[in-house]
């Protein structure tokens, strides 16, 4: 396949990362209304209508700007409002609703690796269309599998955080807890030092092995 230019490769890379981001965080609303908190659904954010989930510098100026910049492409998106006094159980209720973004992110990119499939497919008879096919696919599996696995990090407020919190005694979930207005800086810390390509990258290289078989590379 053809490789593109750095304008071609946002262009390509804009699409799968914001669904990345929206869809993992209506994963959050939908299982939090299914748990008994319609506080999402209430405010208009279970919807796929990016417009009501970007952050602009989040989700589009700093991805942007790593992206041409070859560096570690990350992003977010508004966080959508959870009221864990509305769930039923609201300890083991959090852990599911931290747990729905990373598993949609896990979907989506088996869903990318079929549309790369598709691109490689189509090669022989239509050039123009399996082009960015592949690419874009190739882009959605990297995009959502980074996004799975950096908010797996037990770091609050990512999802991983979350889950541990729900997990862990009541004394210590509130320990971890405190953290939380020190969690980007801890982030921005980890990939300073190389610690995070470090712990992200062997994960990250096997799931990405499986979904281009899965793509039929």
């Amino acid at each position: 396949m053809e490789e593109l230019n750095s304008v071609q490769k946002i262009a390509i890379w804009v699409l799968p990362l914001v669904f990345a981001i929206t869809v993992h965080e209506v994963a959050h609303g939908w299982v939090a209304k299914r748990l008994g908190d319609p506080t999402a659904m209430m405010l208009g954010r279970l919807t796929l209508n990016p417009i009501k989930h970007i952050d602009p510098m989040g989700t589009l100026i700093i991805p942007g700007l790593l992206l041409w910049l070859g560096g570690f492409v990350f992003g977010w998106a508004k966080p959508v409002p959870v009221t864990w006094e509305n769930l039923r159980h609201p300890r083991r209720d959090m852990a599911w609703v931290a747990l729905a973004g990373p598993v949609a992110n896990l979907l989506m990119a088996i869903l990318w690796a079929g549309v790369m499939r598709i691109g490689i497919a189509v090669y022989d008879s239509s050039a123009w269309l399996s082009v960015p096919l592949f690419h874009m696919g190739d882009a959605g599996i990297k995009i959502n599998l980074l996004l799975m696995l950096l908010n797996l990090l037990p770091i609050p407020p990512l999802d991983g955080g979350r889950i541990l919190g729900a997990l862990l005694p009541g004394p210590a979930s509130y320990r971890l807890s405190r953290l939380e207005p020190y969690g980007f800086f801890i982030l921005l810390f980890l990939m300073m030092t190389h610690v995070l390509n470090w712990v992200m990258t062997p994960p990250l290289e096997a799931l990405t092995a499986i979904l281009y078989v899965v793509a039929g590379l």
